[in-house]
């Protein structure tokens, strides 16, 4: 269970780290809006970041958590905001999510 929590607060990581992206881009009450919903993501993924780490390892979960959002950030970026989806920063991408996977394999 602490493991779905950990993704989820990778998730809304993710999900802070565009509304920043969009509030750049907005103006007027629309950027407060994307504010609000960053300070919202911000303060639901520190949440179930902290109930993760009840039992799992500190070091782990951290890893993972900055994993998920690195990984969904890159992503992000190359979906919406017009960022380079090159050969090399793609492979590293996989690379990234093949760590990820392999401290979850490796964590009791």
């Amino acid at each position: 269970m602490n493991w779905i929590l950990l993704i989820l607060a990778g998730l809304f990581e993710v999900s802070f780290t565009f509304c920043l992206g969009k509030a750049r881009a907005a103006e007027g009450n629309a950027m407060y809006g994307w504010y609000a919903g960053f300070g919202l993501a911000l303060i639901i993924s520190m949440y179930l970041l902290i109930k993760a780490t009840e039992t799992l390892p500190m070091g782990t979960a951290y890893a993972v958590w900055t994993g998920i959002g690195a990984v969904g950030t890159v992503l992000l970026g190359i979906l919406f905001f017009k960022e380079p989806a090159s050969f090399w920063r793609l492979f590293f991408i996989f690379t990234l999510v093949g760590s990820i996977v392999g401290l979850k394999f490796v964590s009791h």
